[in-house]
């Protein structure tokens, strides 16, 4: 299946976990894939497997916390052409109870999260309005929609980011551009990795489906959303995590 074939979608976050698996998948189905990231050390070896399996991507050095890095990074993006989807997902955290947060840590995780997927999205869409066509997908999660214990920072970025999506929704469907969101509940990756078979037992208890999803579960929903079956789908925040948030 070629859902993606003569689209280029930009995937941020793309040199590991669901960002790696988003790219992955979009390249799977046709599109030229341009991976970002801070580092190109692991995006080059995600476009170099991609490249080896067919695909076409390409990388793309990104700091989403810093203004004039996303400014060079949104033309470098745009030299070949207008980006057709673009897949939200960098996002750091620094986690501390509410009373011992610094000023630093909400500004630094509000700052990439937030202010940065808004920086992204503002010098991409020119060229989508041009076209009269284009896919946005924000990576949200379910904390953004329930909260979470010493995560004050983390669930206000991600719940912006919902407010986001619905308002540039509204503003861009005239255009034939949709903007929605995915949220992602507990997922399977390198940080989940490094807990107890304990912790990760409770854990999975919490879930109705009984296990942590999968970087490729997220990936599906996007690739979805991301696709002309999702054409009259926007405004929509899809929640995927396995029945957390019911």
């Amino acid at each position: 299946m070629n859902r993606f074939e003569g689209r280029t979608a930009l995937v941020t976050g793309a040199s590991r976990g669901i960002g790696e698996a988003v790219a992955r998948r979009l390249a799977l189905e046709g599109a030229q894939v341009i991976a970002a990231a801070r580092t190109t050390a692991d995006l080059d070896r995600v476009v170099a497997e991609i490249t080896a399996g067919g695909g076409r991507a390409r990388s793309l050095a990104l700091d989403l916390s810093d203004a004039t890095s996303i400014d060079t990074a949104a033309k470098a993006a745009l030299e070949e052409g207008p980006v057709d989807v673009l897949v939200n997902n960098a996002g750091v955290t620094d986690d501390n109870l509410l009373l011992r947060m610094s000023r630093e840590a909400w500004d630094r995780v509000i700052g990439t999260n937030l202010t940065g997927a808004f920086l992204l999205t503002q010098a991409l869409i020119k060229s989508m309005v041009k076209k009269r066509y284009g896919r946005i997908v924000n990576i949200t999660s379910v904390v953004g929609m329930m909260g979470n214990p010493g995560q004050a920072n983390y669930a206000a970025s991600k719940a912006g980011l919902i407010g986001f999506t619905k308002s540039v929704a509204r503003e861009l469907a005239s255009r034939n551009i949709t903007c929605n969101a995915v949220a992602p509940g507990f997922i399977a990756t390198t940080m989940t990795a490094k807990m107890t078979a304990e912790a990760k037992e409770t854990l999975s208890g919490q879930i109705p489906v009984g296990r942590l999803g999968e970087p490729s579960d997220v990936a599906s929903a996007v690739a979805y959303l991301a696709s002309e079956e999702a054409a009259y789908v926007t405004g929509h925040v899809l929640n995927v995590s396995g029945g957390l948030l019911i």
